[in-house]
């Protein structure tokens, strides 16, 4: 029997072969390529952070079993974070990178020192740290969203146009072999759903996720420091150290500083409708509302339905996000086709692959079993007997298939072994700044839509990059 995904989808050379048809492809893409100086072999590529908070920890814990990486150096405004990012480093590997609370300094004195810079600050920092790294002739791996508006993510793609150098941006996913097999193999190759009509997606987090962060004032930036680095952004007040504090501690909630959750969660989702469908959507209806925090600038809970045309038709995408409530299963997203649906999730255990009863396609889908792409699982069977006056009336469910593997590493791991081997030219990014830009684009639109009750048309001027 055939094994596609062989090893619980984590050989490398699968995630190499599939990198090629995983991005985004709208039009001519140049800045998908190879780096252009590719690190010499054997060599270790030299790493630094910029924002040592919980999710640059996230990508270090994914990053330490991948070899070949020196830790030259780490930033952050905060001393705590910063010593803990130093201290994790040296506890692992008994030695420690520099420390920096400016990130300009940072790469002014480490000037031939580095390969490569990891930004994970929030979100209104991406694009000044990531195009003054390119700049300094940098690689660089930033965290989704890629940017706090738009105009400064296409900031961003000039930048690393110019520069030459790579920009990998943080939607893991599009280098999880996982979501890579369903997309080439099921999607595409064999299209065994049929015609993508409708999709879905949400995010649900309990309410215990989404309250105030706190902190002991002891630990935390100053108030000129937290004012020098942006934190008083958006208003005229006078802002007072205790206010800037949560600022610094909570720049999500604040519209100045992040695009809130339809940005911070939603982004990972409506990029996979964007990169399954291949093609970027054209318009959005949004509502939202601060239904429970009500002192919050942002929306607590927004509902999206993004409308495509595709080469095969029309289609539609509903998105959800919500922060008082982990009920309906958390966050996944859902295809519904023709001939089957797909269930899946960045959670390792959670893929659910369906063939409508009614599907014209049974030796395809028999063919998938037979040579491993799929496993069917135990067939569904009425509970009551002959006479159950409900049965009598329900139809069967369909039949339902799982894949037969999973991920066997960090989910950020193989998006930042791609990063590394991209550097190395031994692949191409799965996620380049410009093609998460078209991605990303019709994002930025939701919160205007909701808040303005709106369905907005996209235009040229909505998406380009």
């Amino acid at each position: 029997m055939e094994n596609p995904i062989p090893s619980l989808l984590s050989r490398r050379d699968f995630i190499t072969k599939s990198a090629a048809g995983a991005g985004l492809l709208l039009g001519a893409a140049p800045s998908i390529l190879k780096a252009r100086e590719a690190a010499a072999p054997g060599q270790d590529i030299r790493v630094a952070f910029i924002g040592c908070g919980k999710q640059q920890e996230v990508l270090f814990n994914a990053m330490v079993n991948i070899p070949g990486v020196r830790y030259v150096a780490c930033c952050d405004i905060m001393k705590a974070r910063l010593q803990r990012a130093v201290g994790t480093i040296y506890r692992r590997f008994d030695y420690k990178p520099n420390q920096y609370f400016d990130a300009a300094e940072m790469l002014e004195k480490e000037a031939g020192n580095l390969d490569a810079v990891f930004v994970a600050t929030p979100d209104f920092w991406h694009s000044p740290h990531t195009i003054m790294a390119l700049d300094a002739g940098y690689h660089v791996y930033c965290e989704k969203m890629m940017a706090h508006t738009i105009e400064d993510a296409r900031a961003m793609v000039a930048a690393m146009d110019r520069s030459g150098k790579l920009c990998q941006i943080g939607h893991q996913r599009r280098s999880n072999p996982r979501y890579q097999f369903v997309l080439n193999e099921l999607l595409r190759n064999h299209q065994i759903f049929g015609r993508i009509i409708n999709m879905n997606g949400q995010w649900n987090r309990a309410l215990s996720a989404s309250q105030d962060i706190v902190s002991r004032p002891a630990i935390l930036p100053d108030a000129e420091t937290l004012r020098r680095y942006g934190f008083n952004n958006g208003t005229d007040k006078k802002l007072s150290e205790d206010e800037l504090r949560h600022r610094f501690l909570n720049w999500r909630f604040y519209t100045a500083l992040s695009g809130g959750p339809i940005s911070d969660l939603g982004a990972h989702q409506i990029d996979i409708f964007n990169w399954f469908l291949g093609t970027q959507p054209k318009s959005v209806m949004a509502s939202g509302g601060r239904s429970y925090f009500k002192d919050r600038e942002h929306f607590d809970n927004v509902m999206c339905i993004f409308d495509y045309d595709t080469p095969e038709g029309n289609a539609r995408a509903f998105y959800q996000v919500l922060t008082t409530t982990s009920a309906g299963g958390g966050y996944y997203e859902t295809f519904m086709g023709t001939e089957g649906s797909l269930e899946m999730s960045e959670r390792e255990a959670f893929t659910n692959i369906y063939k409508e009863a009614a599907a014209n396609n049974e030796d395809k889908w028999n063919d998938m079993v037979r040579r491993g792409y799929l496993k069917k699982e135990a067939a569904w069977a009425p509970t009551g007997g002959d006479d159950d006056a409900i049965a009598s009336y329900e139809s069967a469910p369909p039949d339902k298939y799982a894949l037969p593997g999973g991920l066997n590493k960090p989910p950020h791991q193989p998006h930042i072994e791609n990063f590394f081997d991209s550097i190395r030219g031994d692949a191409n990014l799965t996620c380049d700044a410009r093609h998460a830009l078209e991605s990303e684009a019709p994002i930025y639109w939701v919160n205007p839509a909701a808040e303005n009750n709106q369905t907005i048309q996209f235009t040229e001027e909505h998406l380009h990059t």
